[in-house]
């Protein structure tokens, strides 16, 4: 079984990922509305002796599991509001912390986060979990990833639930994502809770400190860095052709079910390229809006979460 033992805090080095960095515990201490137990995995194929953190939340023999995969520059707390209400109506819930993110290991370089090094991440994961029946909750990078798990893996993943996301398949996904990545270029150590709360304003204080929580300095955040810049925005960058593919399998072969929530307010994933996404999703039906919602639409995520049980028929 995976780990949920403690262990100490470090900085160490890794052949394969050079210099290595684990957020210190007491980051992530009394955060408000997270308080479920850390799990680790610290034996992926090829991530060996890097420690990926995640929690896993209900009934292990749930009839479903929801694996939510959040994007950047968050890590798994953006989901707190979603996770009870599906835990309530009886599913299991599993999310994990990318690397580079949230309480997962963080190597140094820049330069080791890749489209397929992440994605790699993800389909080991679920492998090596046995996640079955999943209901699969993406946003942002959880979807730009995420959405490549059904073709991949079609015998696990019956169900999406799709928010303010895209699949890149070697175009930009808007202007505004444009914008968004010469603007993240000339921020290296991005303030993350501010970023958030900026577009998000429900959110206290004390929340948006939580996702500032991972990172204690600018060396914690090559993982942050990296993902605007390795978004497949030509039809020659790595990923590219996984964007192709998972287009095509959603549109021609995918024959789960979809429930699709927009955060009317984002500027870079918002109506339109919602839109876009919803048009090459097979059977996906009309989307819940979410008028005041920006680009973190997981923070008005209780009542998303019970309208997608409502789709699904789960509760």
């Amino acid at each position: 079984m995976p780990s949920t033992a403690h262990t100490p805090q470090s900085r160490f080095r890794l052949a394969a990922f050079g210099e290595v960095l684990r957020t210190p515990d007491e980051r992530f201490a009394a955060l408000p509305g997270w308080t479920y137990q850390p799990r680790y995995i610290d034996d992926l194929p090829g991530r060996e002796g890097l420690r990926l953190h995640y929690i896993d939340e209900g009934p292990p023999d749930a009839a479903v599991t929801v694996l939510a995969l959040h994007g950047q520059p968050s890590w798994s707390y953006l989901n707190r509001k979603m996770i009870p209400v599906y835990v309530a109506a009886g599913c299991r819930v599993v999310a994990f912390d990318w690397f580079g993110f949230g309480r997962s290991d963080k190597p140094v370089s820049d330069a080791v986060y890749t489209f397929n090094f992440h994605r790699d991440t993800l389909l080991a994961f679920v492998e090596r979990m046995d996640l079955l029946n999943v209901c699969l909750q993406v946003q942002d990078w959880g979807g730009l990833l995420g959405l490549t798990l059904p073709m991949a893996q079609p015998e696990r993943v019956t169900r999406l639930v799709v928010m303010n996301t895209a699949i890149a398949d070697g175009s930009p996904p808007s202007d505004g994502f444009l914008a968004w990545k010469a603007y993240a270029a000339t921020q290296p150590d991005l303030d993350c809770g501010k970023l958030i709360r900026r577009g998000t304003p429900v959110l206290s204080e004390a929340e948006a400190a939580a996702y500032n929580a991972p990172y204690p300095d600018a060396a914690y955040k090559g993982g942050v860095r990296r993902f605007p810049e390795i978004v497949p925005v030509s039809p020659d960058m790595e990923g590219a052709d996984i964007g192709v593919a998972a287009r095509r399998f959603l549109s021609t072969e995918w024959t789960g079910e979809s429930f699709m929530a927009v955060g009317e307010a984002d500027p870079v994933l918002g109506l339109a390229v919602m839109a876009g996404l919803r048009s090459i999703i097979r059977g996906c039906p009309e989307p819940m809006l979410i008028p005041e919602g920006g680009h973190f639409v997981q923070e008005w995520g209780e009542p998303i979460a019970r309208a997608a049980l409502a789709h699904f028929k789960l509760a």
